[in-house]
């Protein structure tokens, strides 16, 4: 139509880590709630591209560990406690993004999952929005938390909800900032 505008639509990368699930299930979310806005890739951190390229959004998330981003120790130990798969093991979000190349113009959010404790210190979210930073992306929003009941989950009640329109929301200010 002469004199609309169309609106850019997003091309967003989501990079999850895991060991049980409930953050896959949250990444999953986010991804449908920012596909109303473009196209997205959903990508398992250690299956996550070295270099992302042709990114108008990058969102990462995992599990908050020891209360920061996850070690290779903590992923270790939390595979020992656990009787099923585990997701994400060798590579985390921690080693992803120190690896990443630096960048520009490119934005970025975060989240994270941790388990539903008042006043509990600590958040993946925040970690991977900082290394983001030095990386050169532009975060935003602060980090978001989703919860989880107990280590190993399941997710609290109503967070799938709220990821989705988390990821919608997202999106729309990405749409918005381009």
């Amino acid at each position: 139509m002469p004199g609309t505008t169309r609106r850019r639509l997003v091309n967003a990368l989501v990079v999850y880590e895991s060991l049980y699930g409930n953050t896959r299930q949250i990444a999953e979310a986010i991804a449908e709630g920012l596909a109303s806005e473009g196209d997205v890739t959903l990508v398992q951190v250690g299956e996550a591209p070295a270099a992302p390229t042709g990114l108008d959004l990058l969102v990462v998330g995992g599990p908050t560990h020891q209360f920061g981003l996850s070690r290779k120790s903590s992923r270790r130990q939390g595979a020992d406690d656990h009787d099923g798969p585990v997701i994400s093991l060798d590579v985390g979000i921690r080693e992803w993004t120190e690896a990443l190349p630096r960048v520009s113009d490119i934005a970025a959010a975060t989240f994270d999952t941790s388990i539903r404790k008042p006043n509990l210190p600590g958040s993946a979210a925040r970690g991977a929005a900082k290394r983001l930073k030095k990386k050169g992306y532009t975060m935003l929003v602060p980090g978001e938390l989703f919860l989880v009941e107990g280590g190993k989950g399941p997710i609290t009640e109503g967070e799938i909800d709220r990821a989705r329109a988390w990821g919608q929301a997202v999106a729309e200010l990405t749409v918005a900032s381009s």
